[in-house]
């Protein structure tokens, strides 16, 4: 799945009577770090447009001003196929319960045969009312802690949009923009070795190692901490650096060069 793939598919979220334009933006920006554009509000509390939107929106903005505004979720849901409401609380009811994992898998299938998908989320106070859950297909729950179970309208909306992009991927995690180019490389093991050597010798200076008979084992001790870091070239440079600084030796004081205090 392409970013601009997700873009031009995915749920619409519809805010039903959000009464904070704070929150209306925040859900905005949660929608575009997934993917997710088709932003629909029905009877906002304060009005639309709404600047506090605007400015918690972020880099959201385009979902800002092309969202839709109803005065009824009737409306803001009528060109769907189907909706899920999301909801924490028992309902009266005869619908079926599903998580977020379930929901954005469905969703995908419904995309793949064309249907178009919606999230319906409830007011900041109280949630959605009886009457706009019977509106849907079925209902969304999210796994929380029951005591503690109310979530901003931002949040769920950050957990689903989450979801659906997942469940877009084979292997989620091969879509995370990340490289080993954006860091210095590995250290070498004989770089490793030359710092485990150096800090072992300011240390055997420094009388560290007592009583003597333990000092094999403290050594091991200190290396496994560093070992388990993976440590690259310029965290090798540094901490040599470091350790020559606070021993003393061989140490001017001048402006550090860029070789010695590269990006890390």
């Amino acid at each position: 799945m392409s970013d601009e793939n997700a873009a031009a598919s995915g749920p619409a979220i519809i805010l039903c009577e959000p009464q904070m334009g704070e929150n209306i933006g925040a859900a905005a920006r949660a929608m575009a770090n997934f993917g997710l554009s088709d932003l629909r509000i029905v009877a906002p509390r304060d009005g639309w447009p709404n600047e506090k939107a605007d400015a918690n929106a972020a880099k959201a903005l385009h979902i800002i001003k092309a969202a839709r505004v109803f005065d009824r979720v009737e409306d803001a849901v009528a060109d769907l196929s189907f909706v899920y409401a999301t909801t924490a609380r028992d309902r009266d009811v005869t619908k079926a319960v599903r998580g977020p994992v379930h929901a954005a898998r469905h969703i995908h299938a419904l995309e793949a045969a064309g249907a178009r998908a919606g999230l319906l989320f409830g007011r900041e106070r109280w949630g959605l009312n009886n009457d706009e859950v019977a509106l849907a297909d079925e209902i969304l729950t999210l796994p929380v802690v029951p005591e503690y179970a109310s979530l901003n309208i931002a949040q769920a909306v950050l957990v689903v949009a989450y979801e659906w992009r997942k469940a877009g991927f084979d292997d989620p995690d091969a879509a995370i923009p990340f490289t080993m180019s954006d860091r210095s490389p590995p250290a070498s093991k004989d770089e490793v070795l030359h710092l485990f050597e150096h800090l072992e010798g300011v240390l055997d200076e420094r009388h560290f190692f007592w009583p003597p008979e333990k000092r094999p084992v403290m050594i091991h001790n200190l290396r496994a901490i560093f070992q388990r870091q993976q440590l690259t070239k310029q965290e090798v440079r540094t901490l040599r650096g470091i350790i020559t600084a606070l021993d003393g030796k061989n140490f001017r004081r001048q402006k550090p060069t860029d070789a010695d205090n590269g990006p890390a």
